[in-house]
């Protein structure tokens, strides 16, 4: 039973990832993901936050907290790893700047390929890490669909709003269908940690990196939550590439655990962040 719950949930991965990149593809187009990335001081800023202070700050929970080896590994291993692909989804909850979400998760995605495999070996020790098995990865499941998706919104326009719409419902099943089975899989692995800190230091990491990215994303809070959701969610996809190669099961299972601690903390926290941003253009509107 275990065997198949765990297929299932590999799939649900495939499905959440690809489909929710061939579907923002479809619904954007090159220009839209560029443009915010113009901006020189916000994509340094992103970049500082991301692989500058959100690693110091696992190192130094990971060290607060004397996290044994195997939480250790996992919280650094994660940290080292932005640009997730469900950011998009986050910032459309939180009502913020979805172009700038997708443009800013290309460029953590991609910096994340060449960034890992070179840092991952000096905060941990020795570790080596195979740079293509992490690049391949994120192209096939990531760039890949997105590329499809942008050329098919480019070429084939009429088409590419009428796929959008399903492929965008099969990334939600397929995200609700991965947190239930990541639950049920995991559940006992999570209260083996209770004892450990190895949750509380998961809470804290994720909300203290949004406050860093928060506060780093400028006077536009349509920007400020892209940048709060874009440095809180790391991109789990590339960490467990890198654990099942490198590390025990043990790590695996952190990270598991990483990741479904993040989906509890941010899901409601960009929530919160959409009523706000609701209410502020709500109030900003003239009364007729």
């Amino acid at each position: 039973m275990t065997e198949v719950l765990t297929a299932l949930a590999q799939l649900s991965v495939l499905v959440f990832v690809i489909g929710s990149m061939f579907s923002l593809g479809l619904s954007l187009t090159m220009t839209q993901i560029l443009d915010p990335l113009k901006n020189a001081r916000m994509v340094i800023l992103a970049l500082v936050a991301n692989f500058v202070l959100v690693p110091v700050l696992a190192y130094a929970i990971a060290f607060l907290f004397n996290l044994d080896d195997s939480l250790r590994t996992g919280l650094i291993l994660l940290s080292t790893a932005a640009g997730a692909p469900f950011l998009p989804k986050l910032v459309d909850v939180a009502k913020g700047n979805i172009a700038f979400s997708v443009g800013l998760m290309v460029l953590l995605m991609v910096i994340t390929i060449i960034y890992l495999p070179l840092v991952l070996p000096l905060l941990l020790g020795d570790v080596e890490v195979n740079p293509w098995d992490i690049a391949q990865s994120l192209i096939i499941m990531m760039l890949i669909p997105l590329a499809i998706g942008l050329f098919t919104k480019a070429r084939y326009e009429d088409a590419a709003e009428k796929m959008q719409p399903i492929f965008g419902m099969a990334a939600n099943l397929a995200l609700i269908a991965l947190t239930v089975l990541g639950l049920v899989l995991n559940f006992s692995g999570m209260i083996a940690l209770i004892g450990t800190f190895g949750i509380l230091a998961g809470i804290i990491f994720i909300l203290v990196s949004l406050v860093i990215g928060y506060f780093l994303g400028g006077s536009d809070p349509r920007d400020r939550s892209v940048m709060g959701l874009g440095t809180a969610q790391r991109n789990i996809s590339a960490a467990l590439v890198v654990a099942a190669q490198n590390f025990t099961t043990d790590v695996i299972t952190y990270l598991l655990v990483l990741a479904i601690i993040g989906l509890v903390v941010l899901m409601p926290a960009a929530g919160e962040i959409g009523k706000r941003m609701k209410g502020t253009t709500e109030a900003k509107q003239p009364s007729s």
